[in-house]
Order: structure tokens, then sequence, then C-alpha cells
């Protein structure tokens, strides 16, 4: 997932919605108003090219799915909407919602060590960051191989992000798989 440091992707978009120049998103945040409340975001197309500021005028989420429905300023047809599918939905990487205690944004766990206990070595680096119905980190370890770790209190217990790891109680055989 690259990032640059002015810009934090929250979504791509993955489709059109009807005929109205509606856009499905499948986000990669999990703070809805980044789809839902009007103002400025950005989009970026997969070929790395520069940022677009385009206005979010509203938008919802699809009942019982995590895609959202969003509606941009200007873009009021099939046809144009079609042209922005696949592109990254982005945000000011300065617009970060405060969290609460125990709360983290999911870019700021890339890179940090991966250990079995707090004093030991590391097993592997957070390399990468899967957001689905559930997070998942992707933890490369020395040998090049890529774990998938849910990223949940009872797997991950302690995250030092000041120290640049994070404590790992895998149940047996996830570190097998």
């Amino acid at each position: 997932m690259a990032e640059s440091d002015d810009w934090l992707s929250v979504g791509k978009i993955v489709g059109v919605q009807g005929l109205q120049g509606e856009l499905r998103v499948n986000p990669a945040s999990d703070f809805p108003e980044r789809f839902t409340a009007p103002g400025p975001r950005w989009l970026r197309s997969r070929k790395g090219g520069g940022t677009t500021e385009i206005q979010l005028i509203k938008g919802r989420q699809l009942p019982g799915k995590s895609l959202f429905v969003v509606r941009f300023e200007g873009i009021d047809n099939r046809s144009a909407a079609e042209t922005l599918v696949g592109q990254e939905l982005l945000v000011s990487a300065d617009d970060r919602p405060e969290l609460e205690e125990g709360e983290f944004h999911l870019l700021d766990l890339m890179g940090l060590e991966a250990r079995l206990n707090a004093d030991g070595p590391a097993i592997g680096t957070v390399s990468d960051l899967i957001s689905g119905g559930n997070d998942l980190l992707e933890i490369t370890t020395s040998d090049g191989r890529k774990l998938l770790i849910p990223f949940v209190e009872a797997i991950v217990p302690k995250v030092q992000l000041e120290d640049g790891w994070l404590l790992l109680t895998p149940p047996p055989g996830l570190l097998e798989l």
C-alpha cells in the first residue's frame, strides 16, 4: 500500500451505481464520515499519476455491505462516473480523526517489527495492511514468507508505536499457515 506523506488512501472506486453518476467505493478506512461528509477529496489513478481534487456532495453505506455509494460534484451521468472507476480516493494526511485509547491508524503500523515476546527478536515486519470485514496485518518474515495475522486484541495484544514493534500471541498453527 503505497502512501505519500501528503495523502492517505481511504478507499478505491470499484464501480458505477445507477445512471445518475453515483459511484461505489470499497473503503480502506474505519471512519464512515470519509464517504458521507461533504467536502474536498482527491483522486489518484492506478497509473501513479498526480492527484485531482473533487468535491464529495453526499454518500451512504449500502445496507448489509461494506461498500459506500458516493456522489461527486460534476459527475452526473453514468459515462462520467465510469471514467473514475479504479481510482483511489484520498484525503489529506493531516485529516486524521482523533483516536481513543487502544486505537491505531492502520498506516502507523506499517514497518513495525512483529515479536512473539517483548524482549525477543523480531519474527518479521508489518509489510502490508488488508482491509475487509476484518483488518489483517501482512507480516514478512526474515526468510521472505508472508503471514496474514488478524488485527484483533487477542492476537495482537500490544502495540508499541514509539518503540517500533508489536506483540503477537497467535493461536497454535497460525504462523505455520
